[in-house]
């Protein structure tokens, strides 16, 4: 009786015990969210869906970002909201499509494009207790188009939720070539300003076009203006030299900058928004990365990327916070080779697909134009696993809001869905519907799509030159991914009652109005 009655004792401690465990789990779990993840967006340029190791890589390795997919979910089918750079970041920022706001790619003296009063992600984490930075390129605009990059830059990233920034103002191939922290042009002598003017050369001042032997290796005539470190850039210079950037310097900068920011904040909630140049043009990898690849300097600055990425989490790691950060890797379109410099990234491309199985790339219609590798990693919460979910980077906003729990108002983020589950679980559905943006608008329903014809103009066939198919056609068509992965069988005329659905769904969209 008593080897009984010690039995059932025995038993109901293990009962209570398991249910202690199971209750400080569950308390665990809360406390996570509770604590506020520290979030950091890991934004690639140019970057195409084949372009990583663990998305099918030939010629280059890239085992710092193969971690995080390894460790983390990796996306198949996931989408920068366009098919180039500065639209995806707008909508990336704000939840909205880049349509809306007219965005296109942007001068290096254009204007800031987000407006201070939008709803931003930077601003919607900053009310949720976070503390911001941006560091590397922008290309969203600084100033108010009168800009004297010789005092105080602004209104810019500080003035749309950021609490610090760091920045190439526009990208590697667009004066100024200069850094601008927070609202200032760093390392500036006053008695050596800088002058910046996209309309006019200054006298007596070379240029890639009067002096192409001072090239490293040759641009195309956009490309052709004020030259810098060897390289020539679209638009007109002088001055600022004690201000200039070597372009080889870039790894190491923005990663010191990146990790001092971690740093300093890694007792309080933060956010991150890294912004590779890489692997954008030109490319000029630091020596270290030279050779790493059997591809050329386009090869060498995915290596590059790669070990960057691999510094900061390793920051991370060593501040014992990497479990408290959920991380989020991405491009913000698709891949493109010779985009105005001749640095050989065709030649030496071997067996390498950049776009992966799609067609097209940055630029196009085509798929490869907005699907993008993708991870999510966030050590002890994120079970590893590969996600076949359809999600665009305009979700971010809703789907973030939602994990730091800060209720969203119907007027912000308009076009931003809530796939938090999608970014956290390997086995969540994603959208339904998604939208990309490139000359013309297409529409992703499951397996479908659909791309809009052109209307009132011309279609090209090929983006410029690039040997990119732009995939815009005067048209419409409709593929189906399952059967057709590479879009080469245009359905739409078998299926004019799909294609006019989708159609009105495009119009239904477009239709939306910004509150």
């Amino acid at each position: 009786m008593k080897k009984y009655l010690l039995l059932i004792f025995s038993f109901s401690l293990l009962l209570i015990s398991c249910n202690q465990k199971s209750k400080e789990k569950t308390s665990n779990e809360e406390n996570i969210i509770q604590q506020k993840p520290n979030i950091i967006i890991f934004y690639v340029d140019d970057l195409g869906y084949g372009d990583l190791s663990s998305y099918g890589a030939v010629g280059v390795s890239t085992p710092n970002v193969d971690k995080l997919a390894k460790n983390g979910i990796k996306y198949t089918d996931a989408h920068s909201s366009a098919a180039t750079c500065t639209p995806s970041r707008y909508s990336l920022l704000t939840g909205q499509y880049a349509f809306r706001n007219n965005a296109h790619i942007l001068p290096g003296d254009a204007p800031l494009l987000i407006d201070t009063k939008e709803a931003t992600l930077s601003k919607m984490l900053k009310k949720a207790g976070y503390n911001t930075a941006v560091v590397g390129k922008w290309h969203l605009g600084l100033g108010n188009g009168e800009t004297n990059w010789n005092e105080e830059i602004k209104p810019g990233p500080l003035e749309i939720g950021f609490d610090y920034s760091f920045l190439l103002p526009a990208t590697g191939d667009r004066v100024p070539t200069i850094f601008v922290e927070n609202h200032r042009a760093i390392n500036l002598e006053k008695n050596d300003p800088i002058q910046i003017n996209y309309k006019k050369s200054f006298d007596g001042v070379p240029t890639g076009r009067t002096n192409p032997e001072l090239l490293r290796y040759p641009a195309d005539n956009q490309h052709s203006e004020a030259i810098v470190n060897g390289i020539s850039r679209i638009g007109n210079q002088i001055g600022g030299k004690s201000a200039l950037w070597t372009d080889e310097d870039f790894p190491y900068i923005f990663t010191e900058k990146a990790n001092q920011f971690i740093e300093k904040n890694k007792e309080n909630p933060f956010f991150l928004f890294f912004s590779f140049h890489d692997i954008h043009v030109p490319r000029l990898p630091n020596k270290q990365f030279q050779g790493k690849s059997t591809m050329g300097l386009r090869g060498d600055a995915i290596v590059q990327m790669d070990w960057m990425t691999g510094q900061i989490i390793k920051k991370l790691e060593e501040l014992n916070i990497d479990k408290n950060t959920l991380v989020i890797f991405t491009s913000d379109n698709g891949p493109v080779l010779n985009d105005g410099y001749s640095d050989k990234a065709e030649e030496l491309l071997g067996n390498h697909k950049p776009s992966g199985p799609f067609r097209g790339g940055k630029y196009s219609a085509f798929e490869a134009g907005t699907r993008v590798p993708m991870i999510t990693y966030w050590p002890g919460t994120i079970k590893p696993g590969e996600s076949k979910a359809l999600i665009s980077q305009t979700d971010y906003y809703t789907s973030l809001a939602n994990i730091v729990n800060y209720k969203t108002t119907a007027q912000e983020a308009i076009d931003s869905k809530n796939l938090e589950k999608t970014l956290l679980n390997a086995n969540t559905e994603g959208r339904e519907l998604l939208l990309e943006e490139s000359f013309t608008l297409s529409l992703r329903k499951g397996d479908y799509k659909y791309i809009a014809p052109l209307k009132n103009r011309k279609a090209r066939k090929w983006v410029y030159g690039k040997k990119i198919e732009s995939g815009a056609a005067n048209e419409p068509q409709l593929y189906d991914l399952s059967k057709d992965m590479g879009e080469e069988v245009n359905i739409a005329k078998d299926n004019k009652k799909l294609v006019e659905k989708m159609q009105a769904k495009i119009d239904s969209i477009v239709a939306i109005s910004k509150k």
